[in-house]
């Protein structure tokens, strides 16, 4: 049986793109989970923004 390996899967905050460039108060952030040995690059989904009422674009930061 192979072994797993626990520093694969990291966590990772994402942030909504819109609502920075909005300059309106407050963040839209979620907290996540990617396999970094798959997806080496930053992460980018469509999520629900609360303050916005609609789906944007939330974009992985350090």
């Amino acid at each position: 049986m192979a072994k797993k390996s626990k520093d694969a899967r990291v966590q990772v905050i994402l942030e909504c793109t819109e609502h920075k460039k909005s300059g309106m108060p407050g963040t839209s952030r979620y907290i996540t989970t990617k396999n970094k040995k798959n997806t080496s690059e930053r992460l980018e989904l469509m999520k629900y923004n609360p303050i916005l009422k609609k789906k944007t674009l939330h974009r992985e930061i350090k």
